[in-house]
C-alpha cells in the first residue's frame, strides 16, 4: 500500500535518483544538470520546516515526492509557493503524482499559504492534466524563455487558490506542526 510521509534529509538519493531522468532526457526540468544526493539534501534541508516536502512510498520505496519553495524571495512574497511533483519514471500515470500534489495543495492550505504556482515547460499536456485536476487554473505564459535539448519552450504558468487571503493575513504554521494532510 503506497503511503504518504515528510521526506527527510535521508530521502536524498532516492529523490535525486528519481529527479535526474526528467533532467536530462525531457523538458520538464529546468535545470541542465541533475542534482546529487548531496545537492538534494540541501534542498530539502533548506525548506526550513516551512516548505513542505512529501514522499510517496511504499515499503522502504520511494516512489515520488511533492515540495513547494518560495514563490519570489522577500517577506512580501511570503504567502505564496512554486510547487512540484515528480513519480519514478516506471510510475508516469498511475497516480502517485496526484496523490502528492493533491496532498500538498491540502498540506499548503492548513499551513496558511494563499496561492501555489506551477511553471510548466509546454507543451505539456499530460502535466496540464494534472495540476488542472487538482484545481490550477491557466495564469499566463512567457514566450521562448527557455532553451533546452535544441529548442526553444514556452513557460506556461498555472495557479491555484489555497486559501482566502486574510487582511492581514494569518500567520504561517510550520510543515512539523501540520503534518502531511492526506487529500
Amino acid at each position: 500500500m503506497i503511503e504518504l510521509r515528510a521526506a527527510t534529509p535521508d530521502d536524498a538519493s532516492a529523490i535525486a535518483a528519481i529527479y535526474a531522468p526528467y533532467v536530462a532526457t525531457n523538458a520538464v526540468s529546468f535545470e541542465s544538470d541533475a542534482p546529487n544526493a548531496r545537492q538534494m539534501r540541501t534542498r530539502i534541508e533548506g525548506s526550513k520546516n516551512v516548505y513542505p516536502w512529501i514522499v510517496a512510498v511504499e515499503g522502504d520505496v520511494i516512489l515520488g515526492y511533492a515540495y513547494a519553495k518560495p514563490f519570489r524571495p522577500g517577506e512580501t512574497h511570503r504567502f505564496g509557493v512554486e510547487v512540484a511533483v515528480y513519480a519514478a519514471g516506471e510510475l508516469e500515470g498511475k497516480g502517485v503524482r496526484r496523490s502528492l500534489l493533491a496532498s500538498l495543495v491540502a498540506t499548503l492550505s492548513e499551513q496558511n499559504f494563499t496561492q501555489a504556482i506551477c511553471t510548466l515547460m509546454t507543451p505539456n499536456d499530460k502535466l496540464i492534466q494534472l495540476y488542472e485536476s487538482v484545481g490550477f487554473r491557466r495564469a499566463g505564459a512567457y514566450r521562448e524563455v527557455c532553451y533546452k535539448n535544441g529548442q526553444w519552450s514556452d513557460i506556461g504558468l498555472w495557479q491555484r487558490e489555497l486559501s482566502e487571503p486574510a487582511n492581514p493575513p494569518a500567520d504561517l504554521k510550520s510543515f512539523s506542526t501540520v503534518g502531511v494532510i492526506r487529500a
